[in-house]
């Protein structure tokens, strides 16, 4: 099995050596950055989890983890925020930039230890087989044509269906309206935007639990997150 790769962003050097020394005997693979410039340089998109510091020279923890989940290809990494910040109102701006979990210092590295592997659980790879797409107990068969929630099939229209197989199978990726529309419906038929956002609200009904794995991203799109 693939080891989960992590990336430490912090500009204190001896807590990035520590953490990824504890984190590397946990069984990941750990790479570090000095700061939001830094990790730039780098090629994110192979990241699985970012551990990310608030305060830092130049951009803020804060400043990169809005970038990131503006651009498609990082939108989807999981982020935790470790920074000295704990007021109610600093972590609340973490979650709403998109953070998985927000982490104050001072903390133990077993806290830390204990919410990368609850996030990296929660944040699961989808599964994309030549027969199959699922992630958890949403499961398409491809063969059949077919979805299930949590062992329950519903009923979608071939439409919704369409839908949530682009969503779910380029887990991460937003899609703008008018990319859905020229991937689901056919070129010869004429829709609008709306009629985008009425099927992906009925699906999302239909999905239950599922529903908030389709998030909309305001300016930009549709895309599906865990």
């Amino acid at each position: 099995m693939k080891q989960p790769q992590i990336l430490v962003i912090d500009d204190e050097r001896d807590l990035c050596e520590i953490m990824q020394f504890n984190l590397s005997m946990a069984g990941y693979q750990v790479s570090t950055a000095n700061s939001a410039h830094e990790a730039l340089e780098m090629n994110l998109a192979q990241f699985d989890l970012l551990l990310l510091d608030v305060m830092m020279p130049g951009m803020s923890g804060f400043e990169l983890a809005s970038q990131l989940k503006q651009d498609s290809a990082t939108a989807g990494i999981p982020i935790i925020f470790l920074t000295a910040l704990g007021e109610e109102n600093d972590k609340l701006h973490g979650f709403d930039l998109g953070a998985d979990d927000y982490i104050a210092k001072p903390f133990s590295v077993r806290e830390v230890l204990a919410r990368v592997k609850a996030v990296l659980n929660r944040t699961a790879p989808v599964e994309n087989h030549d027969e199959e797409l699922c992630y958890k107990g949403l499961v398409m068969d491809l063969t059949k044509m077919t979805v299930t929630v949590d062992g329950e099939q519903v009923s979608l229209t071939r439409t919704e269906y369409e839908l949530l197989k682009l969503l779910l199978g380029n887990r991460g990726q937003v899609f703008t309206r008018q990319e859905v529309l020229d991937e689901v419906w056919p070129h010869d038929v004429v829709v609008t935007d709306r009629t985008v956002d009425v099927n992906i609200t009925r699906m999302r009904k239909k999905i239950g639990p599922y529903a908030s794995c389709i998030v909309t991203r305001h300016g930009f799109g549709y895309l599906f997150v865990v």
